[in-house]
C-alpha cells in the first residue's frame, strides 16, 4: 500500500504464535488490535521515542477510537506485515490506517483506523504533540491539520 504522497507507510512483521489463536488455530479477532498496537509503538520507536521514556518525561499515546474490518483468517505460524501510517496528524491527535497482511500471498487479513490521543501522564488531559515529534511524524507522511503543534 503506498501512501498518496509516495511515502512507504511504517511496517512491523510478526508471527502468529500458539497464544495468538482459538483451539481452530485461527487468530482471535482481539488479537488483529494488538498486532497493530505493537505497529504503531514500532513506528514511534523508528522515529527514535519508546513509549517508557515518554511516560517517564509525562506523555502518553492513548487509543481514543478503534476500528477494525476482517477480511479473512489469519492461522497458527503465518508471518504478517503489519503497517502503521499516518493519515491525519492533528494538534494533540493522530489518525493511523493499518493492514494485517499475510506475508506469504499478500492478502488482506485485517484493515483498521484508530485515532490516538497525546496526554498528560499525570491526569490523562489533552496536551499537544510535542514540535519535534510533530515534525517526525509529518515526515513520516502524515497530512497535518494543525499548523502549530506546540505547546
Amino acid at each position: 500500500m503506498r501512501a498518496q504522497n509516495g511515502v512507504e507507510p511504517f511496517t512491523h512483521r510478526c508471527r502468529v504464535y500458539y497464544e495468538d489463536t482459538d483451539a481452530g488455530g485461527i487468530v482471535y479477532y482481539v488479537n488483529y488490535l494488538k498486532f497493530m498496537e505493537r505497529a504503531r509503538t514500532e513506528c514511534l520507536r523508528e522515529l527514535g521515542y519508546s513509549q517508557s521514556t515518554l511516560a517517564e518525561e509525562g506523555l502518553l499515546f492513548v487509543v481514543h477510537s478503534a476500528e477494525a474490518r476482517y477480511q479473512a483468517p489469519a492461522r497458527l505460524d503465518d508471518e504478517l506485515s503489519v503497517t502503521a501510517e499516518v493519515i491525519e496528524l492533528n494538534r494533540a491527535s493522530l489518525r493511523f490506517r493499518q493492514q494485517v497482511k499475510r506475508l506469504v500471498d499478500d492478502v488482506l487479513l485485517c484493515e483498521g483506523h484508530f485515532v490516538v490521543a497525546c496526554v498528560r501522564a499525570e491526569n490523562l488531559k489533552p496536551r499537544a504533540i510535542p514540535n519535534q515529534m510533530h515534525e517526525a511524524f509529518a515526515g513520516q507522511g502524515g497530512a497535518s491539520k494543525s499548523n502549530a503543534a506546540g505547546e
